[in-house]
């Protein structure tokens, strides 16, 4: 069967891939940015597995996709992109409606949101049903299959949940804690999704998926208490509204502000399964909660993510178009540039460059970076919190603390990162390593901001002193390949 794939970069999307190779599907996957997709995670299915380029945005763009498809899923949202992604869905999914409608698609598979089907609903949710109705009026046969919290090592639910137990001995619990979910394992969510191909007899349905518990989400913070002996205090609370839970999740979580805001307003709609045709129809071994859980961890723990939420361009506030345009700027720029013999071997200077950030932090002034990512999420940044999808390995869109990975040349020793935090201006920190003169290796550091107007040019004097101290120290211990102190 070809299947084509939108959203393949994504956190459903690249795990989904996986899961269709392996019982033997052909697959077009759909991607913004080819460089994006980690091609290398899928060795051996070359025959299987094709690139094609589209922007859903720009309905020129689906020129490129292909006409003979068996089945299409859709799995793409906006929603950590801001106040205007209801709009953008709407955009998408008409194009994506009318491309399926014309090249003559068999069938399209779409992952919807789990919600009542009465009653006033989050924007989220909303905006995921006005996506279901578009797809419906294309007259493509189409299946829906709604999820409610879905919990895996990167799903956004989950590492909120984690961030949340983790780092705080005594919890606030406003009133939406005690909303109830059913929340299922992302194992099951991509079994589901590769057993409903099997069964054409789902076109024109709704199926709610979901596991097999129904809890509050104060249950899913207790529960993953339990899993990893955590003793936590938890204080009720009815003085947070959505609004301000939104900006305690951001403040305290990996999250984006405009994200945590629409999934608190969501919380607040119970997502629980209303039938269960869907285990009839695909007899699943459930996992609970805490089996997911554990699961997650294990992931986690074994630095064996496939892909996280953070990495979606939606989650930061990067423009795909940075991605054509890969040299930095050299008119109009403010720059502080180090360039420092190494004094260890090539390899090891690149490995310590490649694993810069997350757990194992930055070689001068850790702090400072860490103050950084505070100041940040108080202005509604993204902030340091979101780490890095593994400690050593880093490929080009992955997110690095408040930066994202633009070019990642392991061979030639290059990386570039781009600031993605608040700014009156724009950021690239660059690394390469230099052979110049021959024979004698260097390493060359470059921080370079282009100001907007005034107020740019005073916030880089602001930070110059910093600068004066952070850069050329981080230069010395990366040439000379040493971890943080």
């Amino acid at each position: 069967m070809h299947v084509l794939v939108t959203g393949a970069n994504g956190y459903i999307g690249i795990r989904l891939i996986q899961s269709l190779l392996e019982v033997g599907h052909e697959i077009t996957t759909v991607v913004r940015d080819r460089r994006r997709f980690p091609l290398g995670n899928f060795g051996g299915t070359e025959q299987q597995l094709h690139l094609v380029e589209a922007e859903f945005l720009d309905a020129a763009s689906m020129q490129a996709l292909p006409a003979h498809v068996d089945a299409a899923f859709y799995l793409i949202h906006s929603m950590g992109s801001g106040g205007d992604f209801a709009r953008k869905e709407e955009q998408c999914a008409s194009n994506f409606s009318q491309a399926a409608k014309s090249l003559g698609w068999k069938r399209v598979i779409y992952l919807g949101g789990l919600a009542a089907d009465e009653g006033p609903l989050s924007e989220h949710l909303s905006s995921r049903r006005r996506v279901e109705e578009i797809l419906y009026e294309s007259g493509v046969p189409l299946t829906v299959l709604r999820a409610s919290i879905i919990v895996g090592s990167g799903s956004a639910s989950f590492e909120i949940i984690r961030d949340l137990a983790e780092k705080l001995p005594v919890l606030v619990t406003p009133r939406w804690v005690h909303t109830h979910c059913q929340p299922i394992a992302i194992r099951n969510v991509i079994d589901y999704l590769t057993a409903i191909l099997k069964h054409p007899e789902t076109a024109n349905a709704s199926y709610d998926i979901g596991g097999p518990e129904v809890m509050s989400y104060l249950d899913l913070i207790k529960g993953y208490c339990k899993v990893r002996g955590l003793k936590r205090m938890f204080l009720p609370t009815r003085l947070l509204s959505p609004r301000l839970s939104s900006g305690w999740l951001c403040l305290l979580t990996s999250t984006s502000f405009p994200l945590a805001r629409s999934l608190v307003d969501s919380l607040t709609h119970e997502t629980v399964c209303h039938d269960m045709k869907i285990r009839e129809l695909i007899p699943l071994e459930l996992l609970s909660y805490r089996e997911a859980v554990e699961r997650a961890l294990a992931r986690i723990a074994q630095n064996h993510v496939p892909s996280s939420w953070i990495d979606s361009l939606a989650a930061g506030t990067l423009s795909p178009r940075l991605f054509d345009a890969i040299k930095v700027p050299e008119h109009g720029v403010l720059r502080d540039s180090r360039v420092v013999p190494l004094t260890a071997p090539s390899e090891d200077v690149i490995s310590r460059i490649w694993s810069l950030g997350g757990s194992n932090g930055w070689p001068s002034m850790n702090w400072a970076w860490n103050l950084r990512g505070v100041s940040d999420k108080l202005v509604g940044g993204i902030g340091i919190r979101r780490g890095r999808r593994h400690p050593e390995d880093l490929r080009v869109g992955d997110s690095l603390d408040f930066w994202r990975v633009l070019l990642a040349d392991r061979e030639k020793g290059r990386l570039i990162l781009f600031a993605e935090m608040k700014l009156p201006g724009e950021a690239w920190l660059e690394f390469s390593i230099e052979d110049h003169p021959p024979g004698h290796p260097v390493l060359r550091q470059t921080a370079t901001f282009r100001p907007q107007g005034l107020l740019g040019r005073l916030y880089w004097l602001a930070v110059l002193p910093f600068h004066w101290i952070l850069f050329p120290r981080m230069a010395r211990k990366l040439a000379a390949g040493k971890l943080p102190e």
